[in-house]
């Protein structure tokens, strides 16, 4: 039997290797948070709902172009990078943060963000997905009344993918299992949302995640960790406690 031929397209071929290298990438970030290469695949699955519910809102007809998803699920595999800059000390502390400590774990997003425009610049190149991809790293934590970080942004000033990977986000670290902290119900997790509609997430946004609640759902127990993902965590926690602080 003859193989197929997989770089028929050798744009699309190209596109998928790099989503590979990003993956693998993201997965080594992921693990030292103590998530997984699931929390990703979940929320680029989140997001892929979410689109298609906004296309049918008249306000997100011309943006949620075929090309403008595409970026914008790209833009998962790299929009939390910037956590690396921040201490594990910082990173897996259980409870509440310092000022001092709030500061440096919410710089991740500046850092993310600076790292993508000086390879920007490096490479002398830019586009579309390029440009999504920094708004999201950068703003990923404004709140649509204006009290996030880094920047205080406010309502529609925050990039719209940004008030999208939000909300996917948010849900996301609601109901995965977490060593450090409670996991609610699907449902918790969507009354939490719909509490924080207007305040800390564009309402329209909201409203298509609830909209297609069943589908997520179903795609939170679909790509649920497994009892090994889990073990990992706790084995990486532990290690990370264990180890001499770095000097």
């Amino acid at each position: 039997m003859t193989e197929p031929n997989r770089l028929a397209d050798p744009m699309a071929a190209k596109r998928h290797s790099a989503d590979v290298m990003l993956l693998a990438m993201a997965t080594l970030l992921e693990q030292r948070d103590t998530q997984t290469h699931q929390h990703l695949l979940r929320v680029r699955a989140y997001v892929t709902v979410m689109a298609q519910a906004l296309q049918s809102n008249p306000r997100w007809q011309e943006l949620l172009t075929p090309a403008y998803i595409d970026h914008l699920l790209g833009s998962i595999w790299v929009y939390d990078m910037g956590t690396l800059t921040v201490p594990e000390r910082v990173l897996l502390k259980p409870g509440v943060y310092t000022a001092d400590e709030r500061r440096a774990m919410q710089a991740h997003t500046v850092r993310g963000f600076a790292a993508l425009q000086q390879a920007e610049k490096t490479m002398a190149h830019s586009d579309d997905a390029i440009q999504i991809a920094k708004e999201v790293t950068l703003s990923h934590h404004e709140h649509w009344d204006g009290q996030g970080y880094p920047q205080g942004l406010q309502g529609t000033s925050i990039p719209a993918s940004a008030r999208i990977i939000a909300v996917a986000d948010a849900y996301d670290a609601m109901v995965s299992i977490k060593v450090y902290k409670p996991t609610l119900s699907h449902e918790q997790a969507l009354a939490q949302l719909w509490d924080a509609r207007g305040v800390q997430f564009d309402p329209d946004v909201v409203d298509a995640f609830i909209k297609q609640a069943h589908a997520i759902g179903l795609i939170a127990q679909r790509l649920a960790d497994t009892e090994q993902d889990l073990q990992r965590k706790m084995q990486f926690m532990d290690e990370a406690v264990a180890a001499p602080p770095v000097r």
